[in-house]
């Protein structure tokens, strides 16, 4: 009687056949995906997180707050958030305690369609006026981000509507404000990232009253003109340099 049991060749050739996906120590880019298998999101981001985390010395280098998506030729959909601020934090703790990398203290709501952006800070210091706010972001953004420490008011407003459309296209890519802002819902439908303690329907004064470039201390942390700035749906950090890969 024959033995129906396949042969070690065979049994080879299906061993072969199988594609075991998992980072190596031997390879400086993440493995590159399987034709023949569909992996889910999370599976493709654990993949790529621990190989680039595993790639990450400080100083850190980290572009990677940016997002993008893409599609494999399997259709597998991969999401290429590859590194949060939570992250960034976790794998650079010598810059948390040098002082390099800073984070503030989370009393900021998200407001924008970007929920994640970064760029070199600019600061303005105001208190219940937003004429040099306005100036600011009628000027050339050039991907920076707008730090106005506002005194952390609560009595009106000093970013609307109509600046924050100009400072999308204009070409900022966020505004942080230690203080509040109105027109809630028209902000929301802008492509820019906005921090704020809350909203607030009076509009502030118009008197032109401020401080540009100078440092500020916001959420307990002490920002620069100069300095970096990375947020996400986690929070946000301060960095005395760009971070890159």
């Amino acid at each position: 009687k024959e033995d129906s049991s396949p042969s070690p060749s065979a049994r080879t050739r299906g061993e072969s056949s199988r594609v075991i996906l998992k980072p190596s120590h031997r390879h400086s880019t993440p493995p590159p995906l399987a034709s023949s298998l569909r992996l889910s999101p999370a599976h493709h981001r654990a993949i790529l997180r621990r190989t680039i985390l595993r790639r990450t010395t400080a100083p850190a280098r980290h572009q990677l707050l940016c997002r993008s998506s893409t599609t494999t030729n399997t259709g597998a959909w991969v999401d290429m958030a590859l590194v949060t601020t939570a992250e960034v934090c976790d794998a650079n703790p010598q810059l948390i305690v040098n002082g390099e990398l800073r984070a503030l203290q989370p009393i900021f709501q998200i407001y924008g369609r970007r929920q994640v952006f970064s760029g070199p800070i600019v600061t303005l210091k105001v208190f219940e006026d937003n004429v040099l706010v306005r100036e600011f972001l009628e000027e050339k953004g050039n991907d920076r981000v707008l730090v106005v420490d506002g005194g952390g008011s609560l009595r009106c407003a000093i970013l609307g509507g109509n600046p924050v459309v100009q400072a999308q296209n204009n070409g900022w890519a966020g505004i942080v404000v230690n203080g509040c802002i109105r027109d809630v819902d028209e902000i929301n439908g802008c492509d820019i990232g906005v921090r704020a303690l809350a909203s607030h329907p009076i509009k502030a004064n118009k008197k032109g009253m401020g401080e540009k470039h100078v440092p500020v201390t916001i959420a307990g942390t002490r920002i620069c003109d100069g300095e970096w700035l990375y947020a996400d749906t986690d929070g946000i950090l301060i960095s005395k340099m760009e971070l890159s890969v």
